[in-house]
């Protein structure tokens, strides 16, 4: 189960690092064809969002990778379940209920991580 968290961790980590770069480098109006909720919210909004994913990213990793505080991989996988869930609810204020449902699955896993991070197989 170990190895099975570390690989859901590690395709995660890829999904929200793809991510929060993009939101973060890429420009708003560009963005906004790939993201129609981009729209809805200032350009710092989306930058702050896409480093708050790329944290996500990054914290479901690095902690346990160098054994510097493993404890926050869990903390990261909490922090990327409420990034998750204010997703599906602009989603489903769009009424974009397919991308309400791709969150979803990234919940499940972030639950996941979490509940094993927490629980019996915590660093």
């Amino acid at each position: 189960m170990n190895v099975f968290l570390w690989i859901v961790q590690s395709l995660l980590t890829a999904a929200f690092l793809a991510v929060g770069a993009m939101k973060i480098f890429t420009d708003k109006k560009k963005l906004a064809s790939t993201f129609g909720w981009v729209e809805q919210f200032s350009d710092p909004a989306v930058k702050a969002i896409g480093a708050l994913d790329a944290l996500v990213g990054l914290g479901l990793i690095l902690p346990g990778a160098t054994d510097i505080a493993p404890v926050l991989v869990p903390w990261a996988a909490l922090g990327g379940i409420a990034l998750a869930g204010g997703g599906s609810v602009v989603h489903l204020r769009r009424s974009e209920t397919p991308l309400a449902a791709v969150n979803l699955i990234y919940i499940a896993l972030l639950a996941l991580v979490a509940w094993g991070r927490f629980g019996p197989y915590a660093f």
